[in-house]
Formats: C-alpha cells, sequence, structure tokens
C-alpha cells in the first residue's frame, strides 16, 4: 500500500530523487544515440555512394538490435535485478559504440552494421531496465506521470545527438557534392577513396567520445545506490508469462501501437533530411551544401519542438486524460506533408515532432497498467515492438527510391502515406483505451 506521503520521486515516504536522477541520465544517454545516427543514413548513402534503400540499413542493424536483445534482458533482469540491467546495457552500448573504430579501419559499409548491432543490444538492456524500473520506483498512480518525466530528458539527449550529427558531422564531411563523387568512384578512384577515408574519420570520432562517456556513467551507476522494486515480480515460467500478457487486451494493443509508432517516429525524422533536400535542392534549385544546411536547421527546430512538446505534455498530462491526449497528438500535421510543396510542408513535418512528444512513454505506461506483476517481460515486449523502426523505414525508403509521381505528388511526397497509416494505429488505441479499464 503507497503511503500518503508518495508522490513522483517518493516511495512510502522515502525520496527516490537521486536514484531517479541516474536512471533518467540514461534516457538521455539513448536519445542521443537515436539521433546522432538518423542523419547519418543520409551520410553514409553519400558518403559509400549508396540508394536511400540500401543505406536504410542502418536503421535496420540499430533497430533490430532492440528486438533480439529485450527477452533476453528481461531474463537477465529476473534473474539478478533492474539496476543489474542497467549496468549491462550501459556495458554492450560501450562495446558497440568503441567498436566503430576497427570498422572505421575496413573501410567497408557492412563493417559498420555489427557496432550498430551491438550498441542497441545495449540500448535495448537499457529501456527494458529503466522504463519499467522508472514506473516501479514509486507508487503505479503516478507510474505514467513518472515515466513522462524521465522520457522528457530522453529528446534532450536526441536535440544533443542531431546537434552533433548535423553540425559537426555533417558540417565537416568533404564538400564534394554527390554527382562529383560518382564521377570520381568511376574515373579517379583513388580520390574517390581518400575522401571516403577523410569522412569516415570525422564520423567515427563522436562514437569514440559518447563510449568514453559511457564508461563514466557505468561507473557511477554501479556506486549509486538504488531502490528496491521486490514484489513487481512473479516467478512463473516465461512462456505462462507471456500467455498472460498477450490475454490482456490493452498490453497486447499497447505492443502493437508501439511498434507503429516507432516506425512512424524514425522514418519522420531520417527521411526529413531526405524532403529538406527535395525541397530546396530539386524545388528550389539551391546548391548541395546550401540544401544540406537549410535542412539542418529545419531538422533541429523539429527536435527542439520535440523537446518543448514532451516537457508540456507531462504538464498536461496531470490535467488531461492520457489515452484522449494520445490520440489528438497522433493525428499530427502527415496530411500536410504529403499535400503541400516547399517549406510549408517542411514545416508540417517539422510540427509532427510536436505530436510525437508525448507518444512513446505514454503508449509505454498505459500498456503497462494491470501487469505490474509481469513487469520485465512486459517491459520486453514493448522494447521488441521498436523493431518498427527497423521494418518501417525499408518499407519507405523503398517508395522513395520509386522516383514515380502519383496525382501530381512526387514519391518524396506520397511516401509519408506510410506514418500517417501508423498514426493513425497509434490514435485507434488512444481512442480505445479511454473507453475501457485493462484486465490484470
Amino acid at each position: 500500500m503507497s503511503s500518503n506521503q508518495d508522490g513522483l520521486f517518493k516511495k512510502e515516504g522515502v525520496g527516490i530523487l537521486v536514484p531517479f536522477a541516474m536512471i533518467t541520465l540514461c534516457f538521455a544517454m539513448w536519445g542521443f544515440a537515436n539521433d546522432v545516427t538518423s542523419p547519418m543514413v543520409k551520410s553514409f548513402g553519400l558518403i559509400f555512394q549508396m540508394s536511400t534503400f540500401e543505406s536504410s540499413f542502418v536503421q535496420v542493424a540499430f533497430y533490430l538490435g532492440y528486438f533480439c536483445m529485450a527477452l533476453p534482458a528481461a531474463l537477465f533482469i529476473r534473474r539478478f535485478s533492474f539496476k543489474a540491467g542497467v549496468v549491462m546495457g550501459l556495458a554492450l552500448y560501450a562495446l558497440g559504440v568503441l567498436a566503430f573504430v576497427p570498422a572505421r579501419s575496413t573501410g567497408t559499409f557492412m563493417a559498420f552494421l555489427p557496432a550498430y548491432f551491438v550498441m542497441t543490444c545495449g540500448l535495448s538492456f537499457l529501456e527494458t531496465s529503466c522504463n519499467p524500473y522508472v514506473y516501479a520506483m514509486g507508487s503505479e498512480s503516478t507510474g505514467t506521470r513518472r515515466l513522462n518525466f524521465a522520457q522528457a530528458f530522453n529528446p534532450v539527449g536526441a536535440l544533443m545527438g542531431a546537434m552533433v550529427a548535423l553540425t559537426y558531422v555533417s558540417g565537416s564531411l568533404d564538400p564534394t557534392d554527390g554527382a562529383t563523387r560518382r564521377q570520381l568512384l568511376m574515373a579517379d578512384p583513388l580520390r574517390f577513396d581518400a575522401i571516403k577515408a577523410h569522412d569516415l574519420d570525422i564520423l567515427v570520432q563522436p562514437y569514440l567520445y559518447t563510449g568514453l562517456v559511457i564508461l563514466a556513467v557505468l561507473a557511477a551507476v554501479v556506486l549509486t545506490r538504488m531502490p528496491s522494486t521486490d514484489g513487481t515480480c512473479d516467478r512463473k515460467g516465461v512462456v505462462s508469462v507471456f500467455v498472460q500478457l498477450l490475454r490482456t487486451k490493452n498490453y497486447r494493443e499497447g505492443v502493437v501501437a508501439q511498434f507503429f509508432y516507432v516506425g512512424a517516429q524514425t522514418v519522420c525524422w531520417t527521411y526529413l533530411m531526405h524532403y529538406g533536400h527535395h525541397v530546396f535542392y530539386d524545388l528550389e534549385g539551391l546548391g548541395e551544401a546550401e540544401a544540406q544546411q537549410l535542412t539542418t536547421h529545419y531538422y533541429l527546430a523539429a527536435l527542439a519542438l520535440f523537446v518543448v512538446g514532451r516537457f508540456v505534455c507531462t504538464w498536461l498530462l496531470t490535467r488531461v486524460e492520457a489515452g484522449r491526449l494520445l490520440a489528438l497528438a497522433a493525428i499530427g500535421c502527415l496530411v500536410g506533408v504529403i499535400l503541400i510543396e516547399g517549406r510549408v510542408g517542411l514545416w508540417c513535418l517539422v510540427a509532427v515532432s510536436g505530436c510525437m512528444s508525448l507518444m512513446f512513454p505514454t503508449i509505454y505506461g498505459m500498456a503497462l497498467t494491470g501487469v505490474r506483476h509481469h513487469l520485465e517481460f512486459a517491459g520486453a515486449g514493448l522494447v521488441m515492438s521498436i523493431l518498427g523502426g527497423s521494418v518501417v523505414p525499408l518499407l519507405q525508403a523503398a517508395i522513395m527510391d520509386s522516383h514515380t509521381v502519383i496525382m501530381g505528388l512526387t514519391s518524396v511526397h506520397y511516401s509519408f502515406a506510410v506514418p500517417l497509416v501508423c498514426f493513425a494505429v497509434v490514435a485507434r488505441y488512444g481512442l480505445m483505451r479511454r473507453h475501457r479499464q485493462p484486465k490484470a
């Protein structure tokens, strides 16, 4: 039974602010990983001269790690503790980012994919540990608010990651444009290889420094005393636990909604760079470097709006029912992205980030309602649903690469029908969740 003194940062009258802050720092760190990576898709395409579909395999490797490691992470947490899961996650995260150094030495695109995979195995451990741990630190009645507050720092890390990728990495790459690089690849491969080597040196540096920071955070977490969450899980067999979870309609539909949400978020951010390139390079006729610089401003504006929206929506959750707010936010501005040419359509895509800001933690918290005794495995299922970020980009990339026109709309525009469908699934979950109480 929760004490009357319980709140966001107390459990049975005991303060949990310091351990909460340490775990919240991990939220910012995996936000950094996500958004230092998304802009890299376009950079990899430029460096290795690949199509949008081929370079999107960065996202496939990235999100596949989430899917593959979530269940092993849940088993590990059950055997040891949430804190042990956080420590293991940070260790794998550090190993993955430091693996970029030997990957760089090979000079091949495929060598980077295992490094991304290992890195996100660590992120999977972190998300499987940190999300339910924050939820369980205090009373269940404040769990969704606490999780939203912790998740509010995730986009702060994401904004930092995007700034590193777009201002340092993209700004430091060799200014040779894509058309010239394609010519060099055929006519002067030695010059092409020299440019590629320079660009890969720039690309790897943020990951190397990130690895050193992660090791410092790992040491701090090990030395921090964390609150116990005894009684939040039972010892049923894995199969019986998952059967029970799948029979819980609220949880089952929450996993589906999370799959589509993560897919939509991934493509909206990853392909904002492509949409901006289309607007400034194809439509307005600007140079490739100038188009890249202008698009960078819009991308950072989108993430800044996401940060502000996360804090504003966390406050709104104290006044508005979560399901309704989630459904309203899911509507977004994607119709404008699809139908409106030029900078107005690009601004609509920026505005989508404000609509997305509360979705992940709110879906997560809503889906966990009523499954408190199976938090590790319920959290694992929700983390596995992040696989949507691996599947959906491939679909949209294939549409974009078709370079066809339908009813006057280019493939860059109508490809955003893919996240529009994803948000429709999320909206349905939010609206249906309003009209029923989940079964325990």
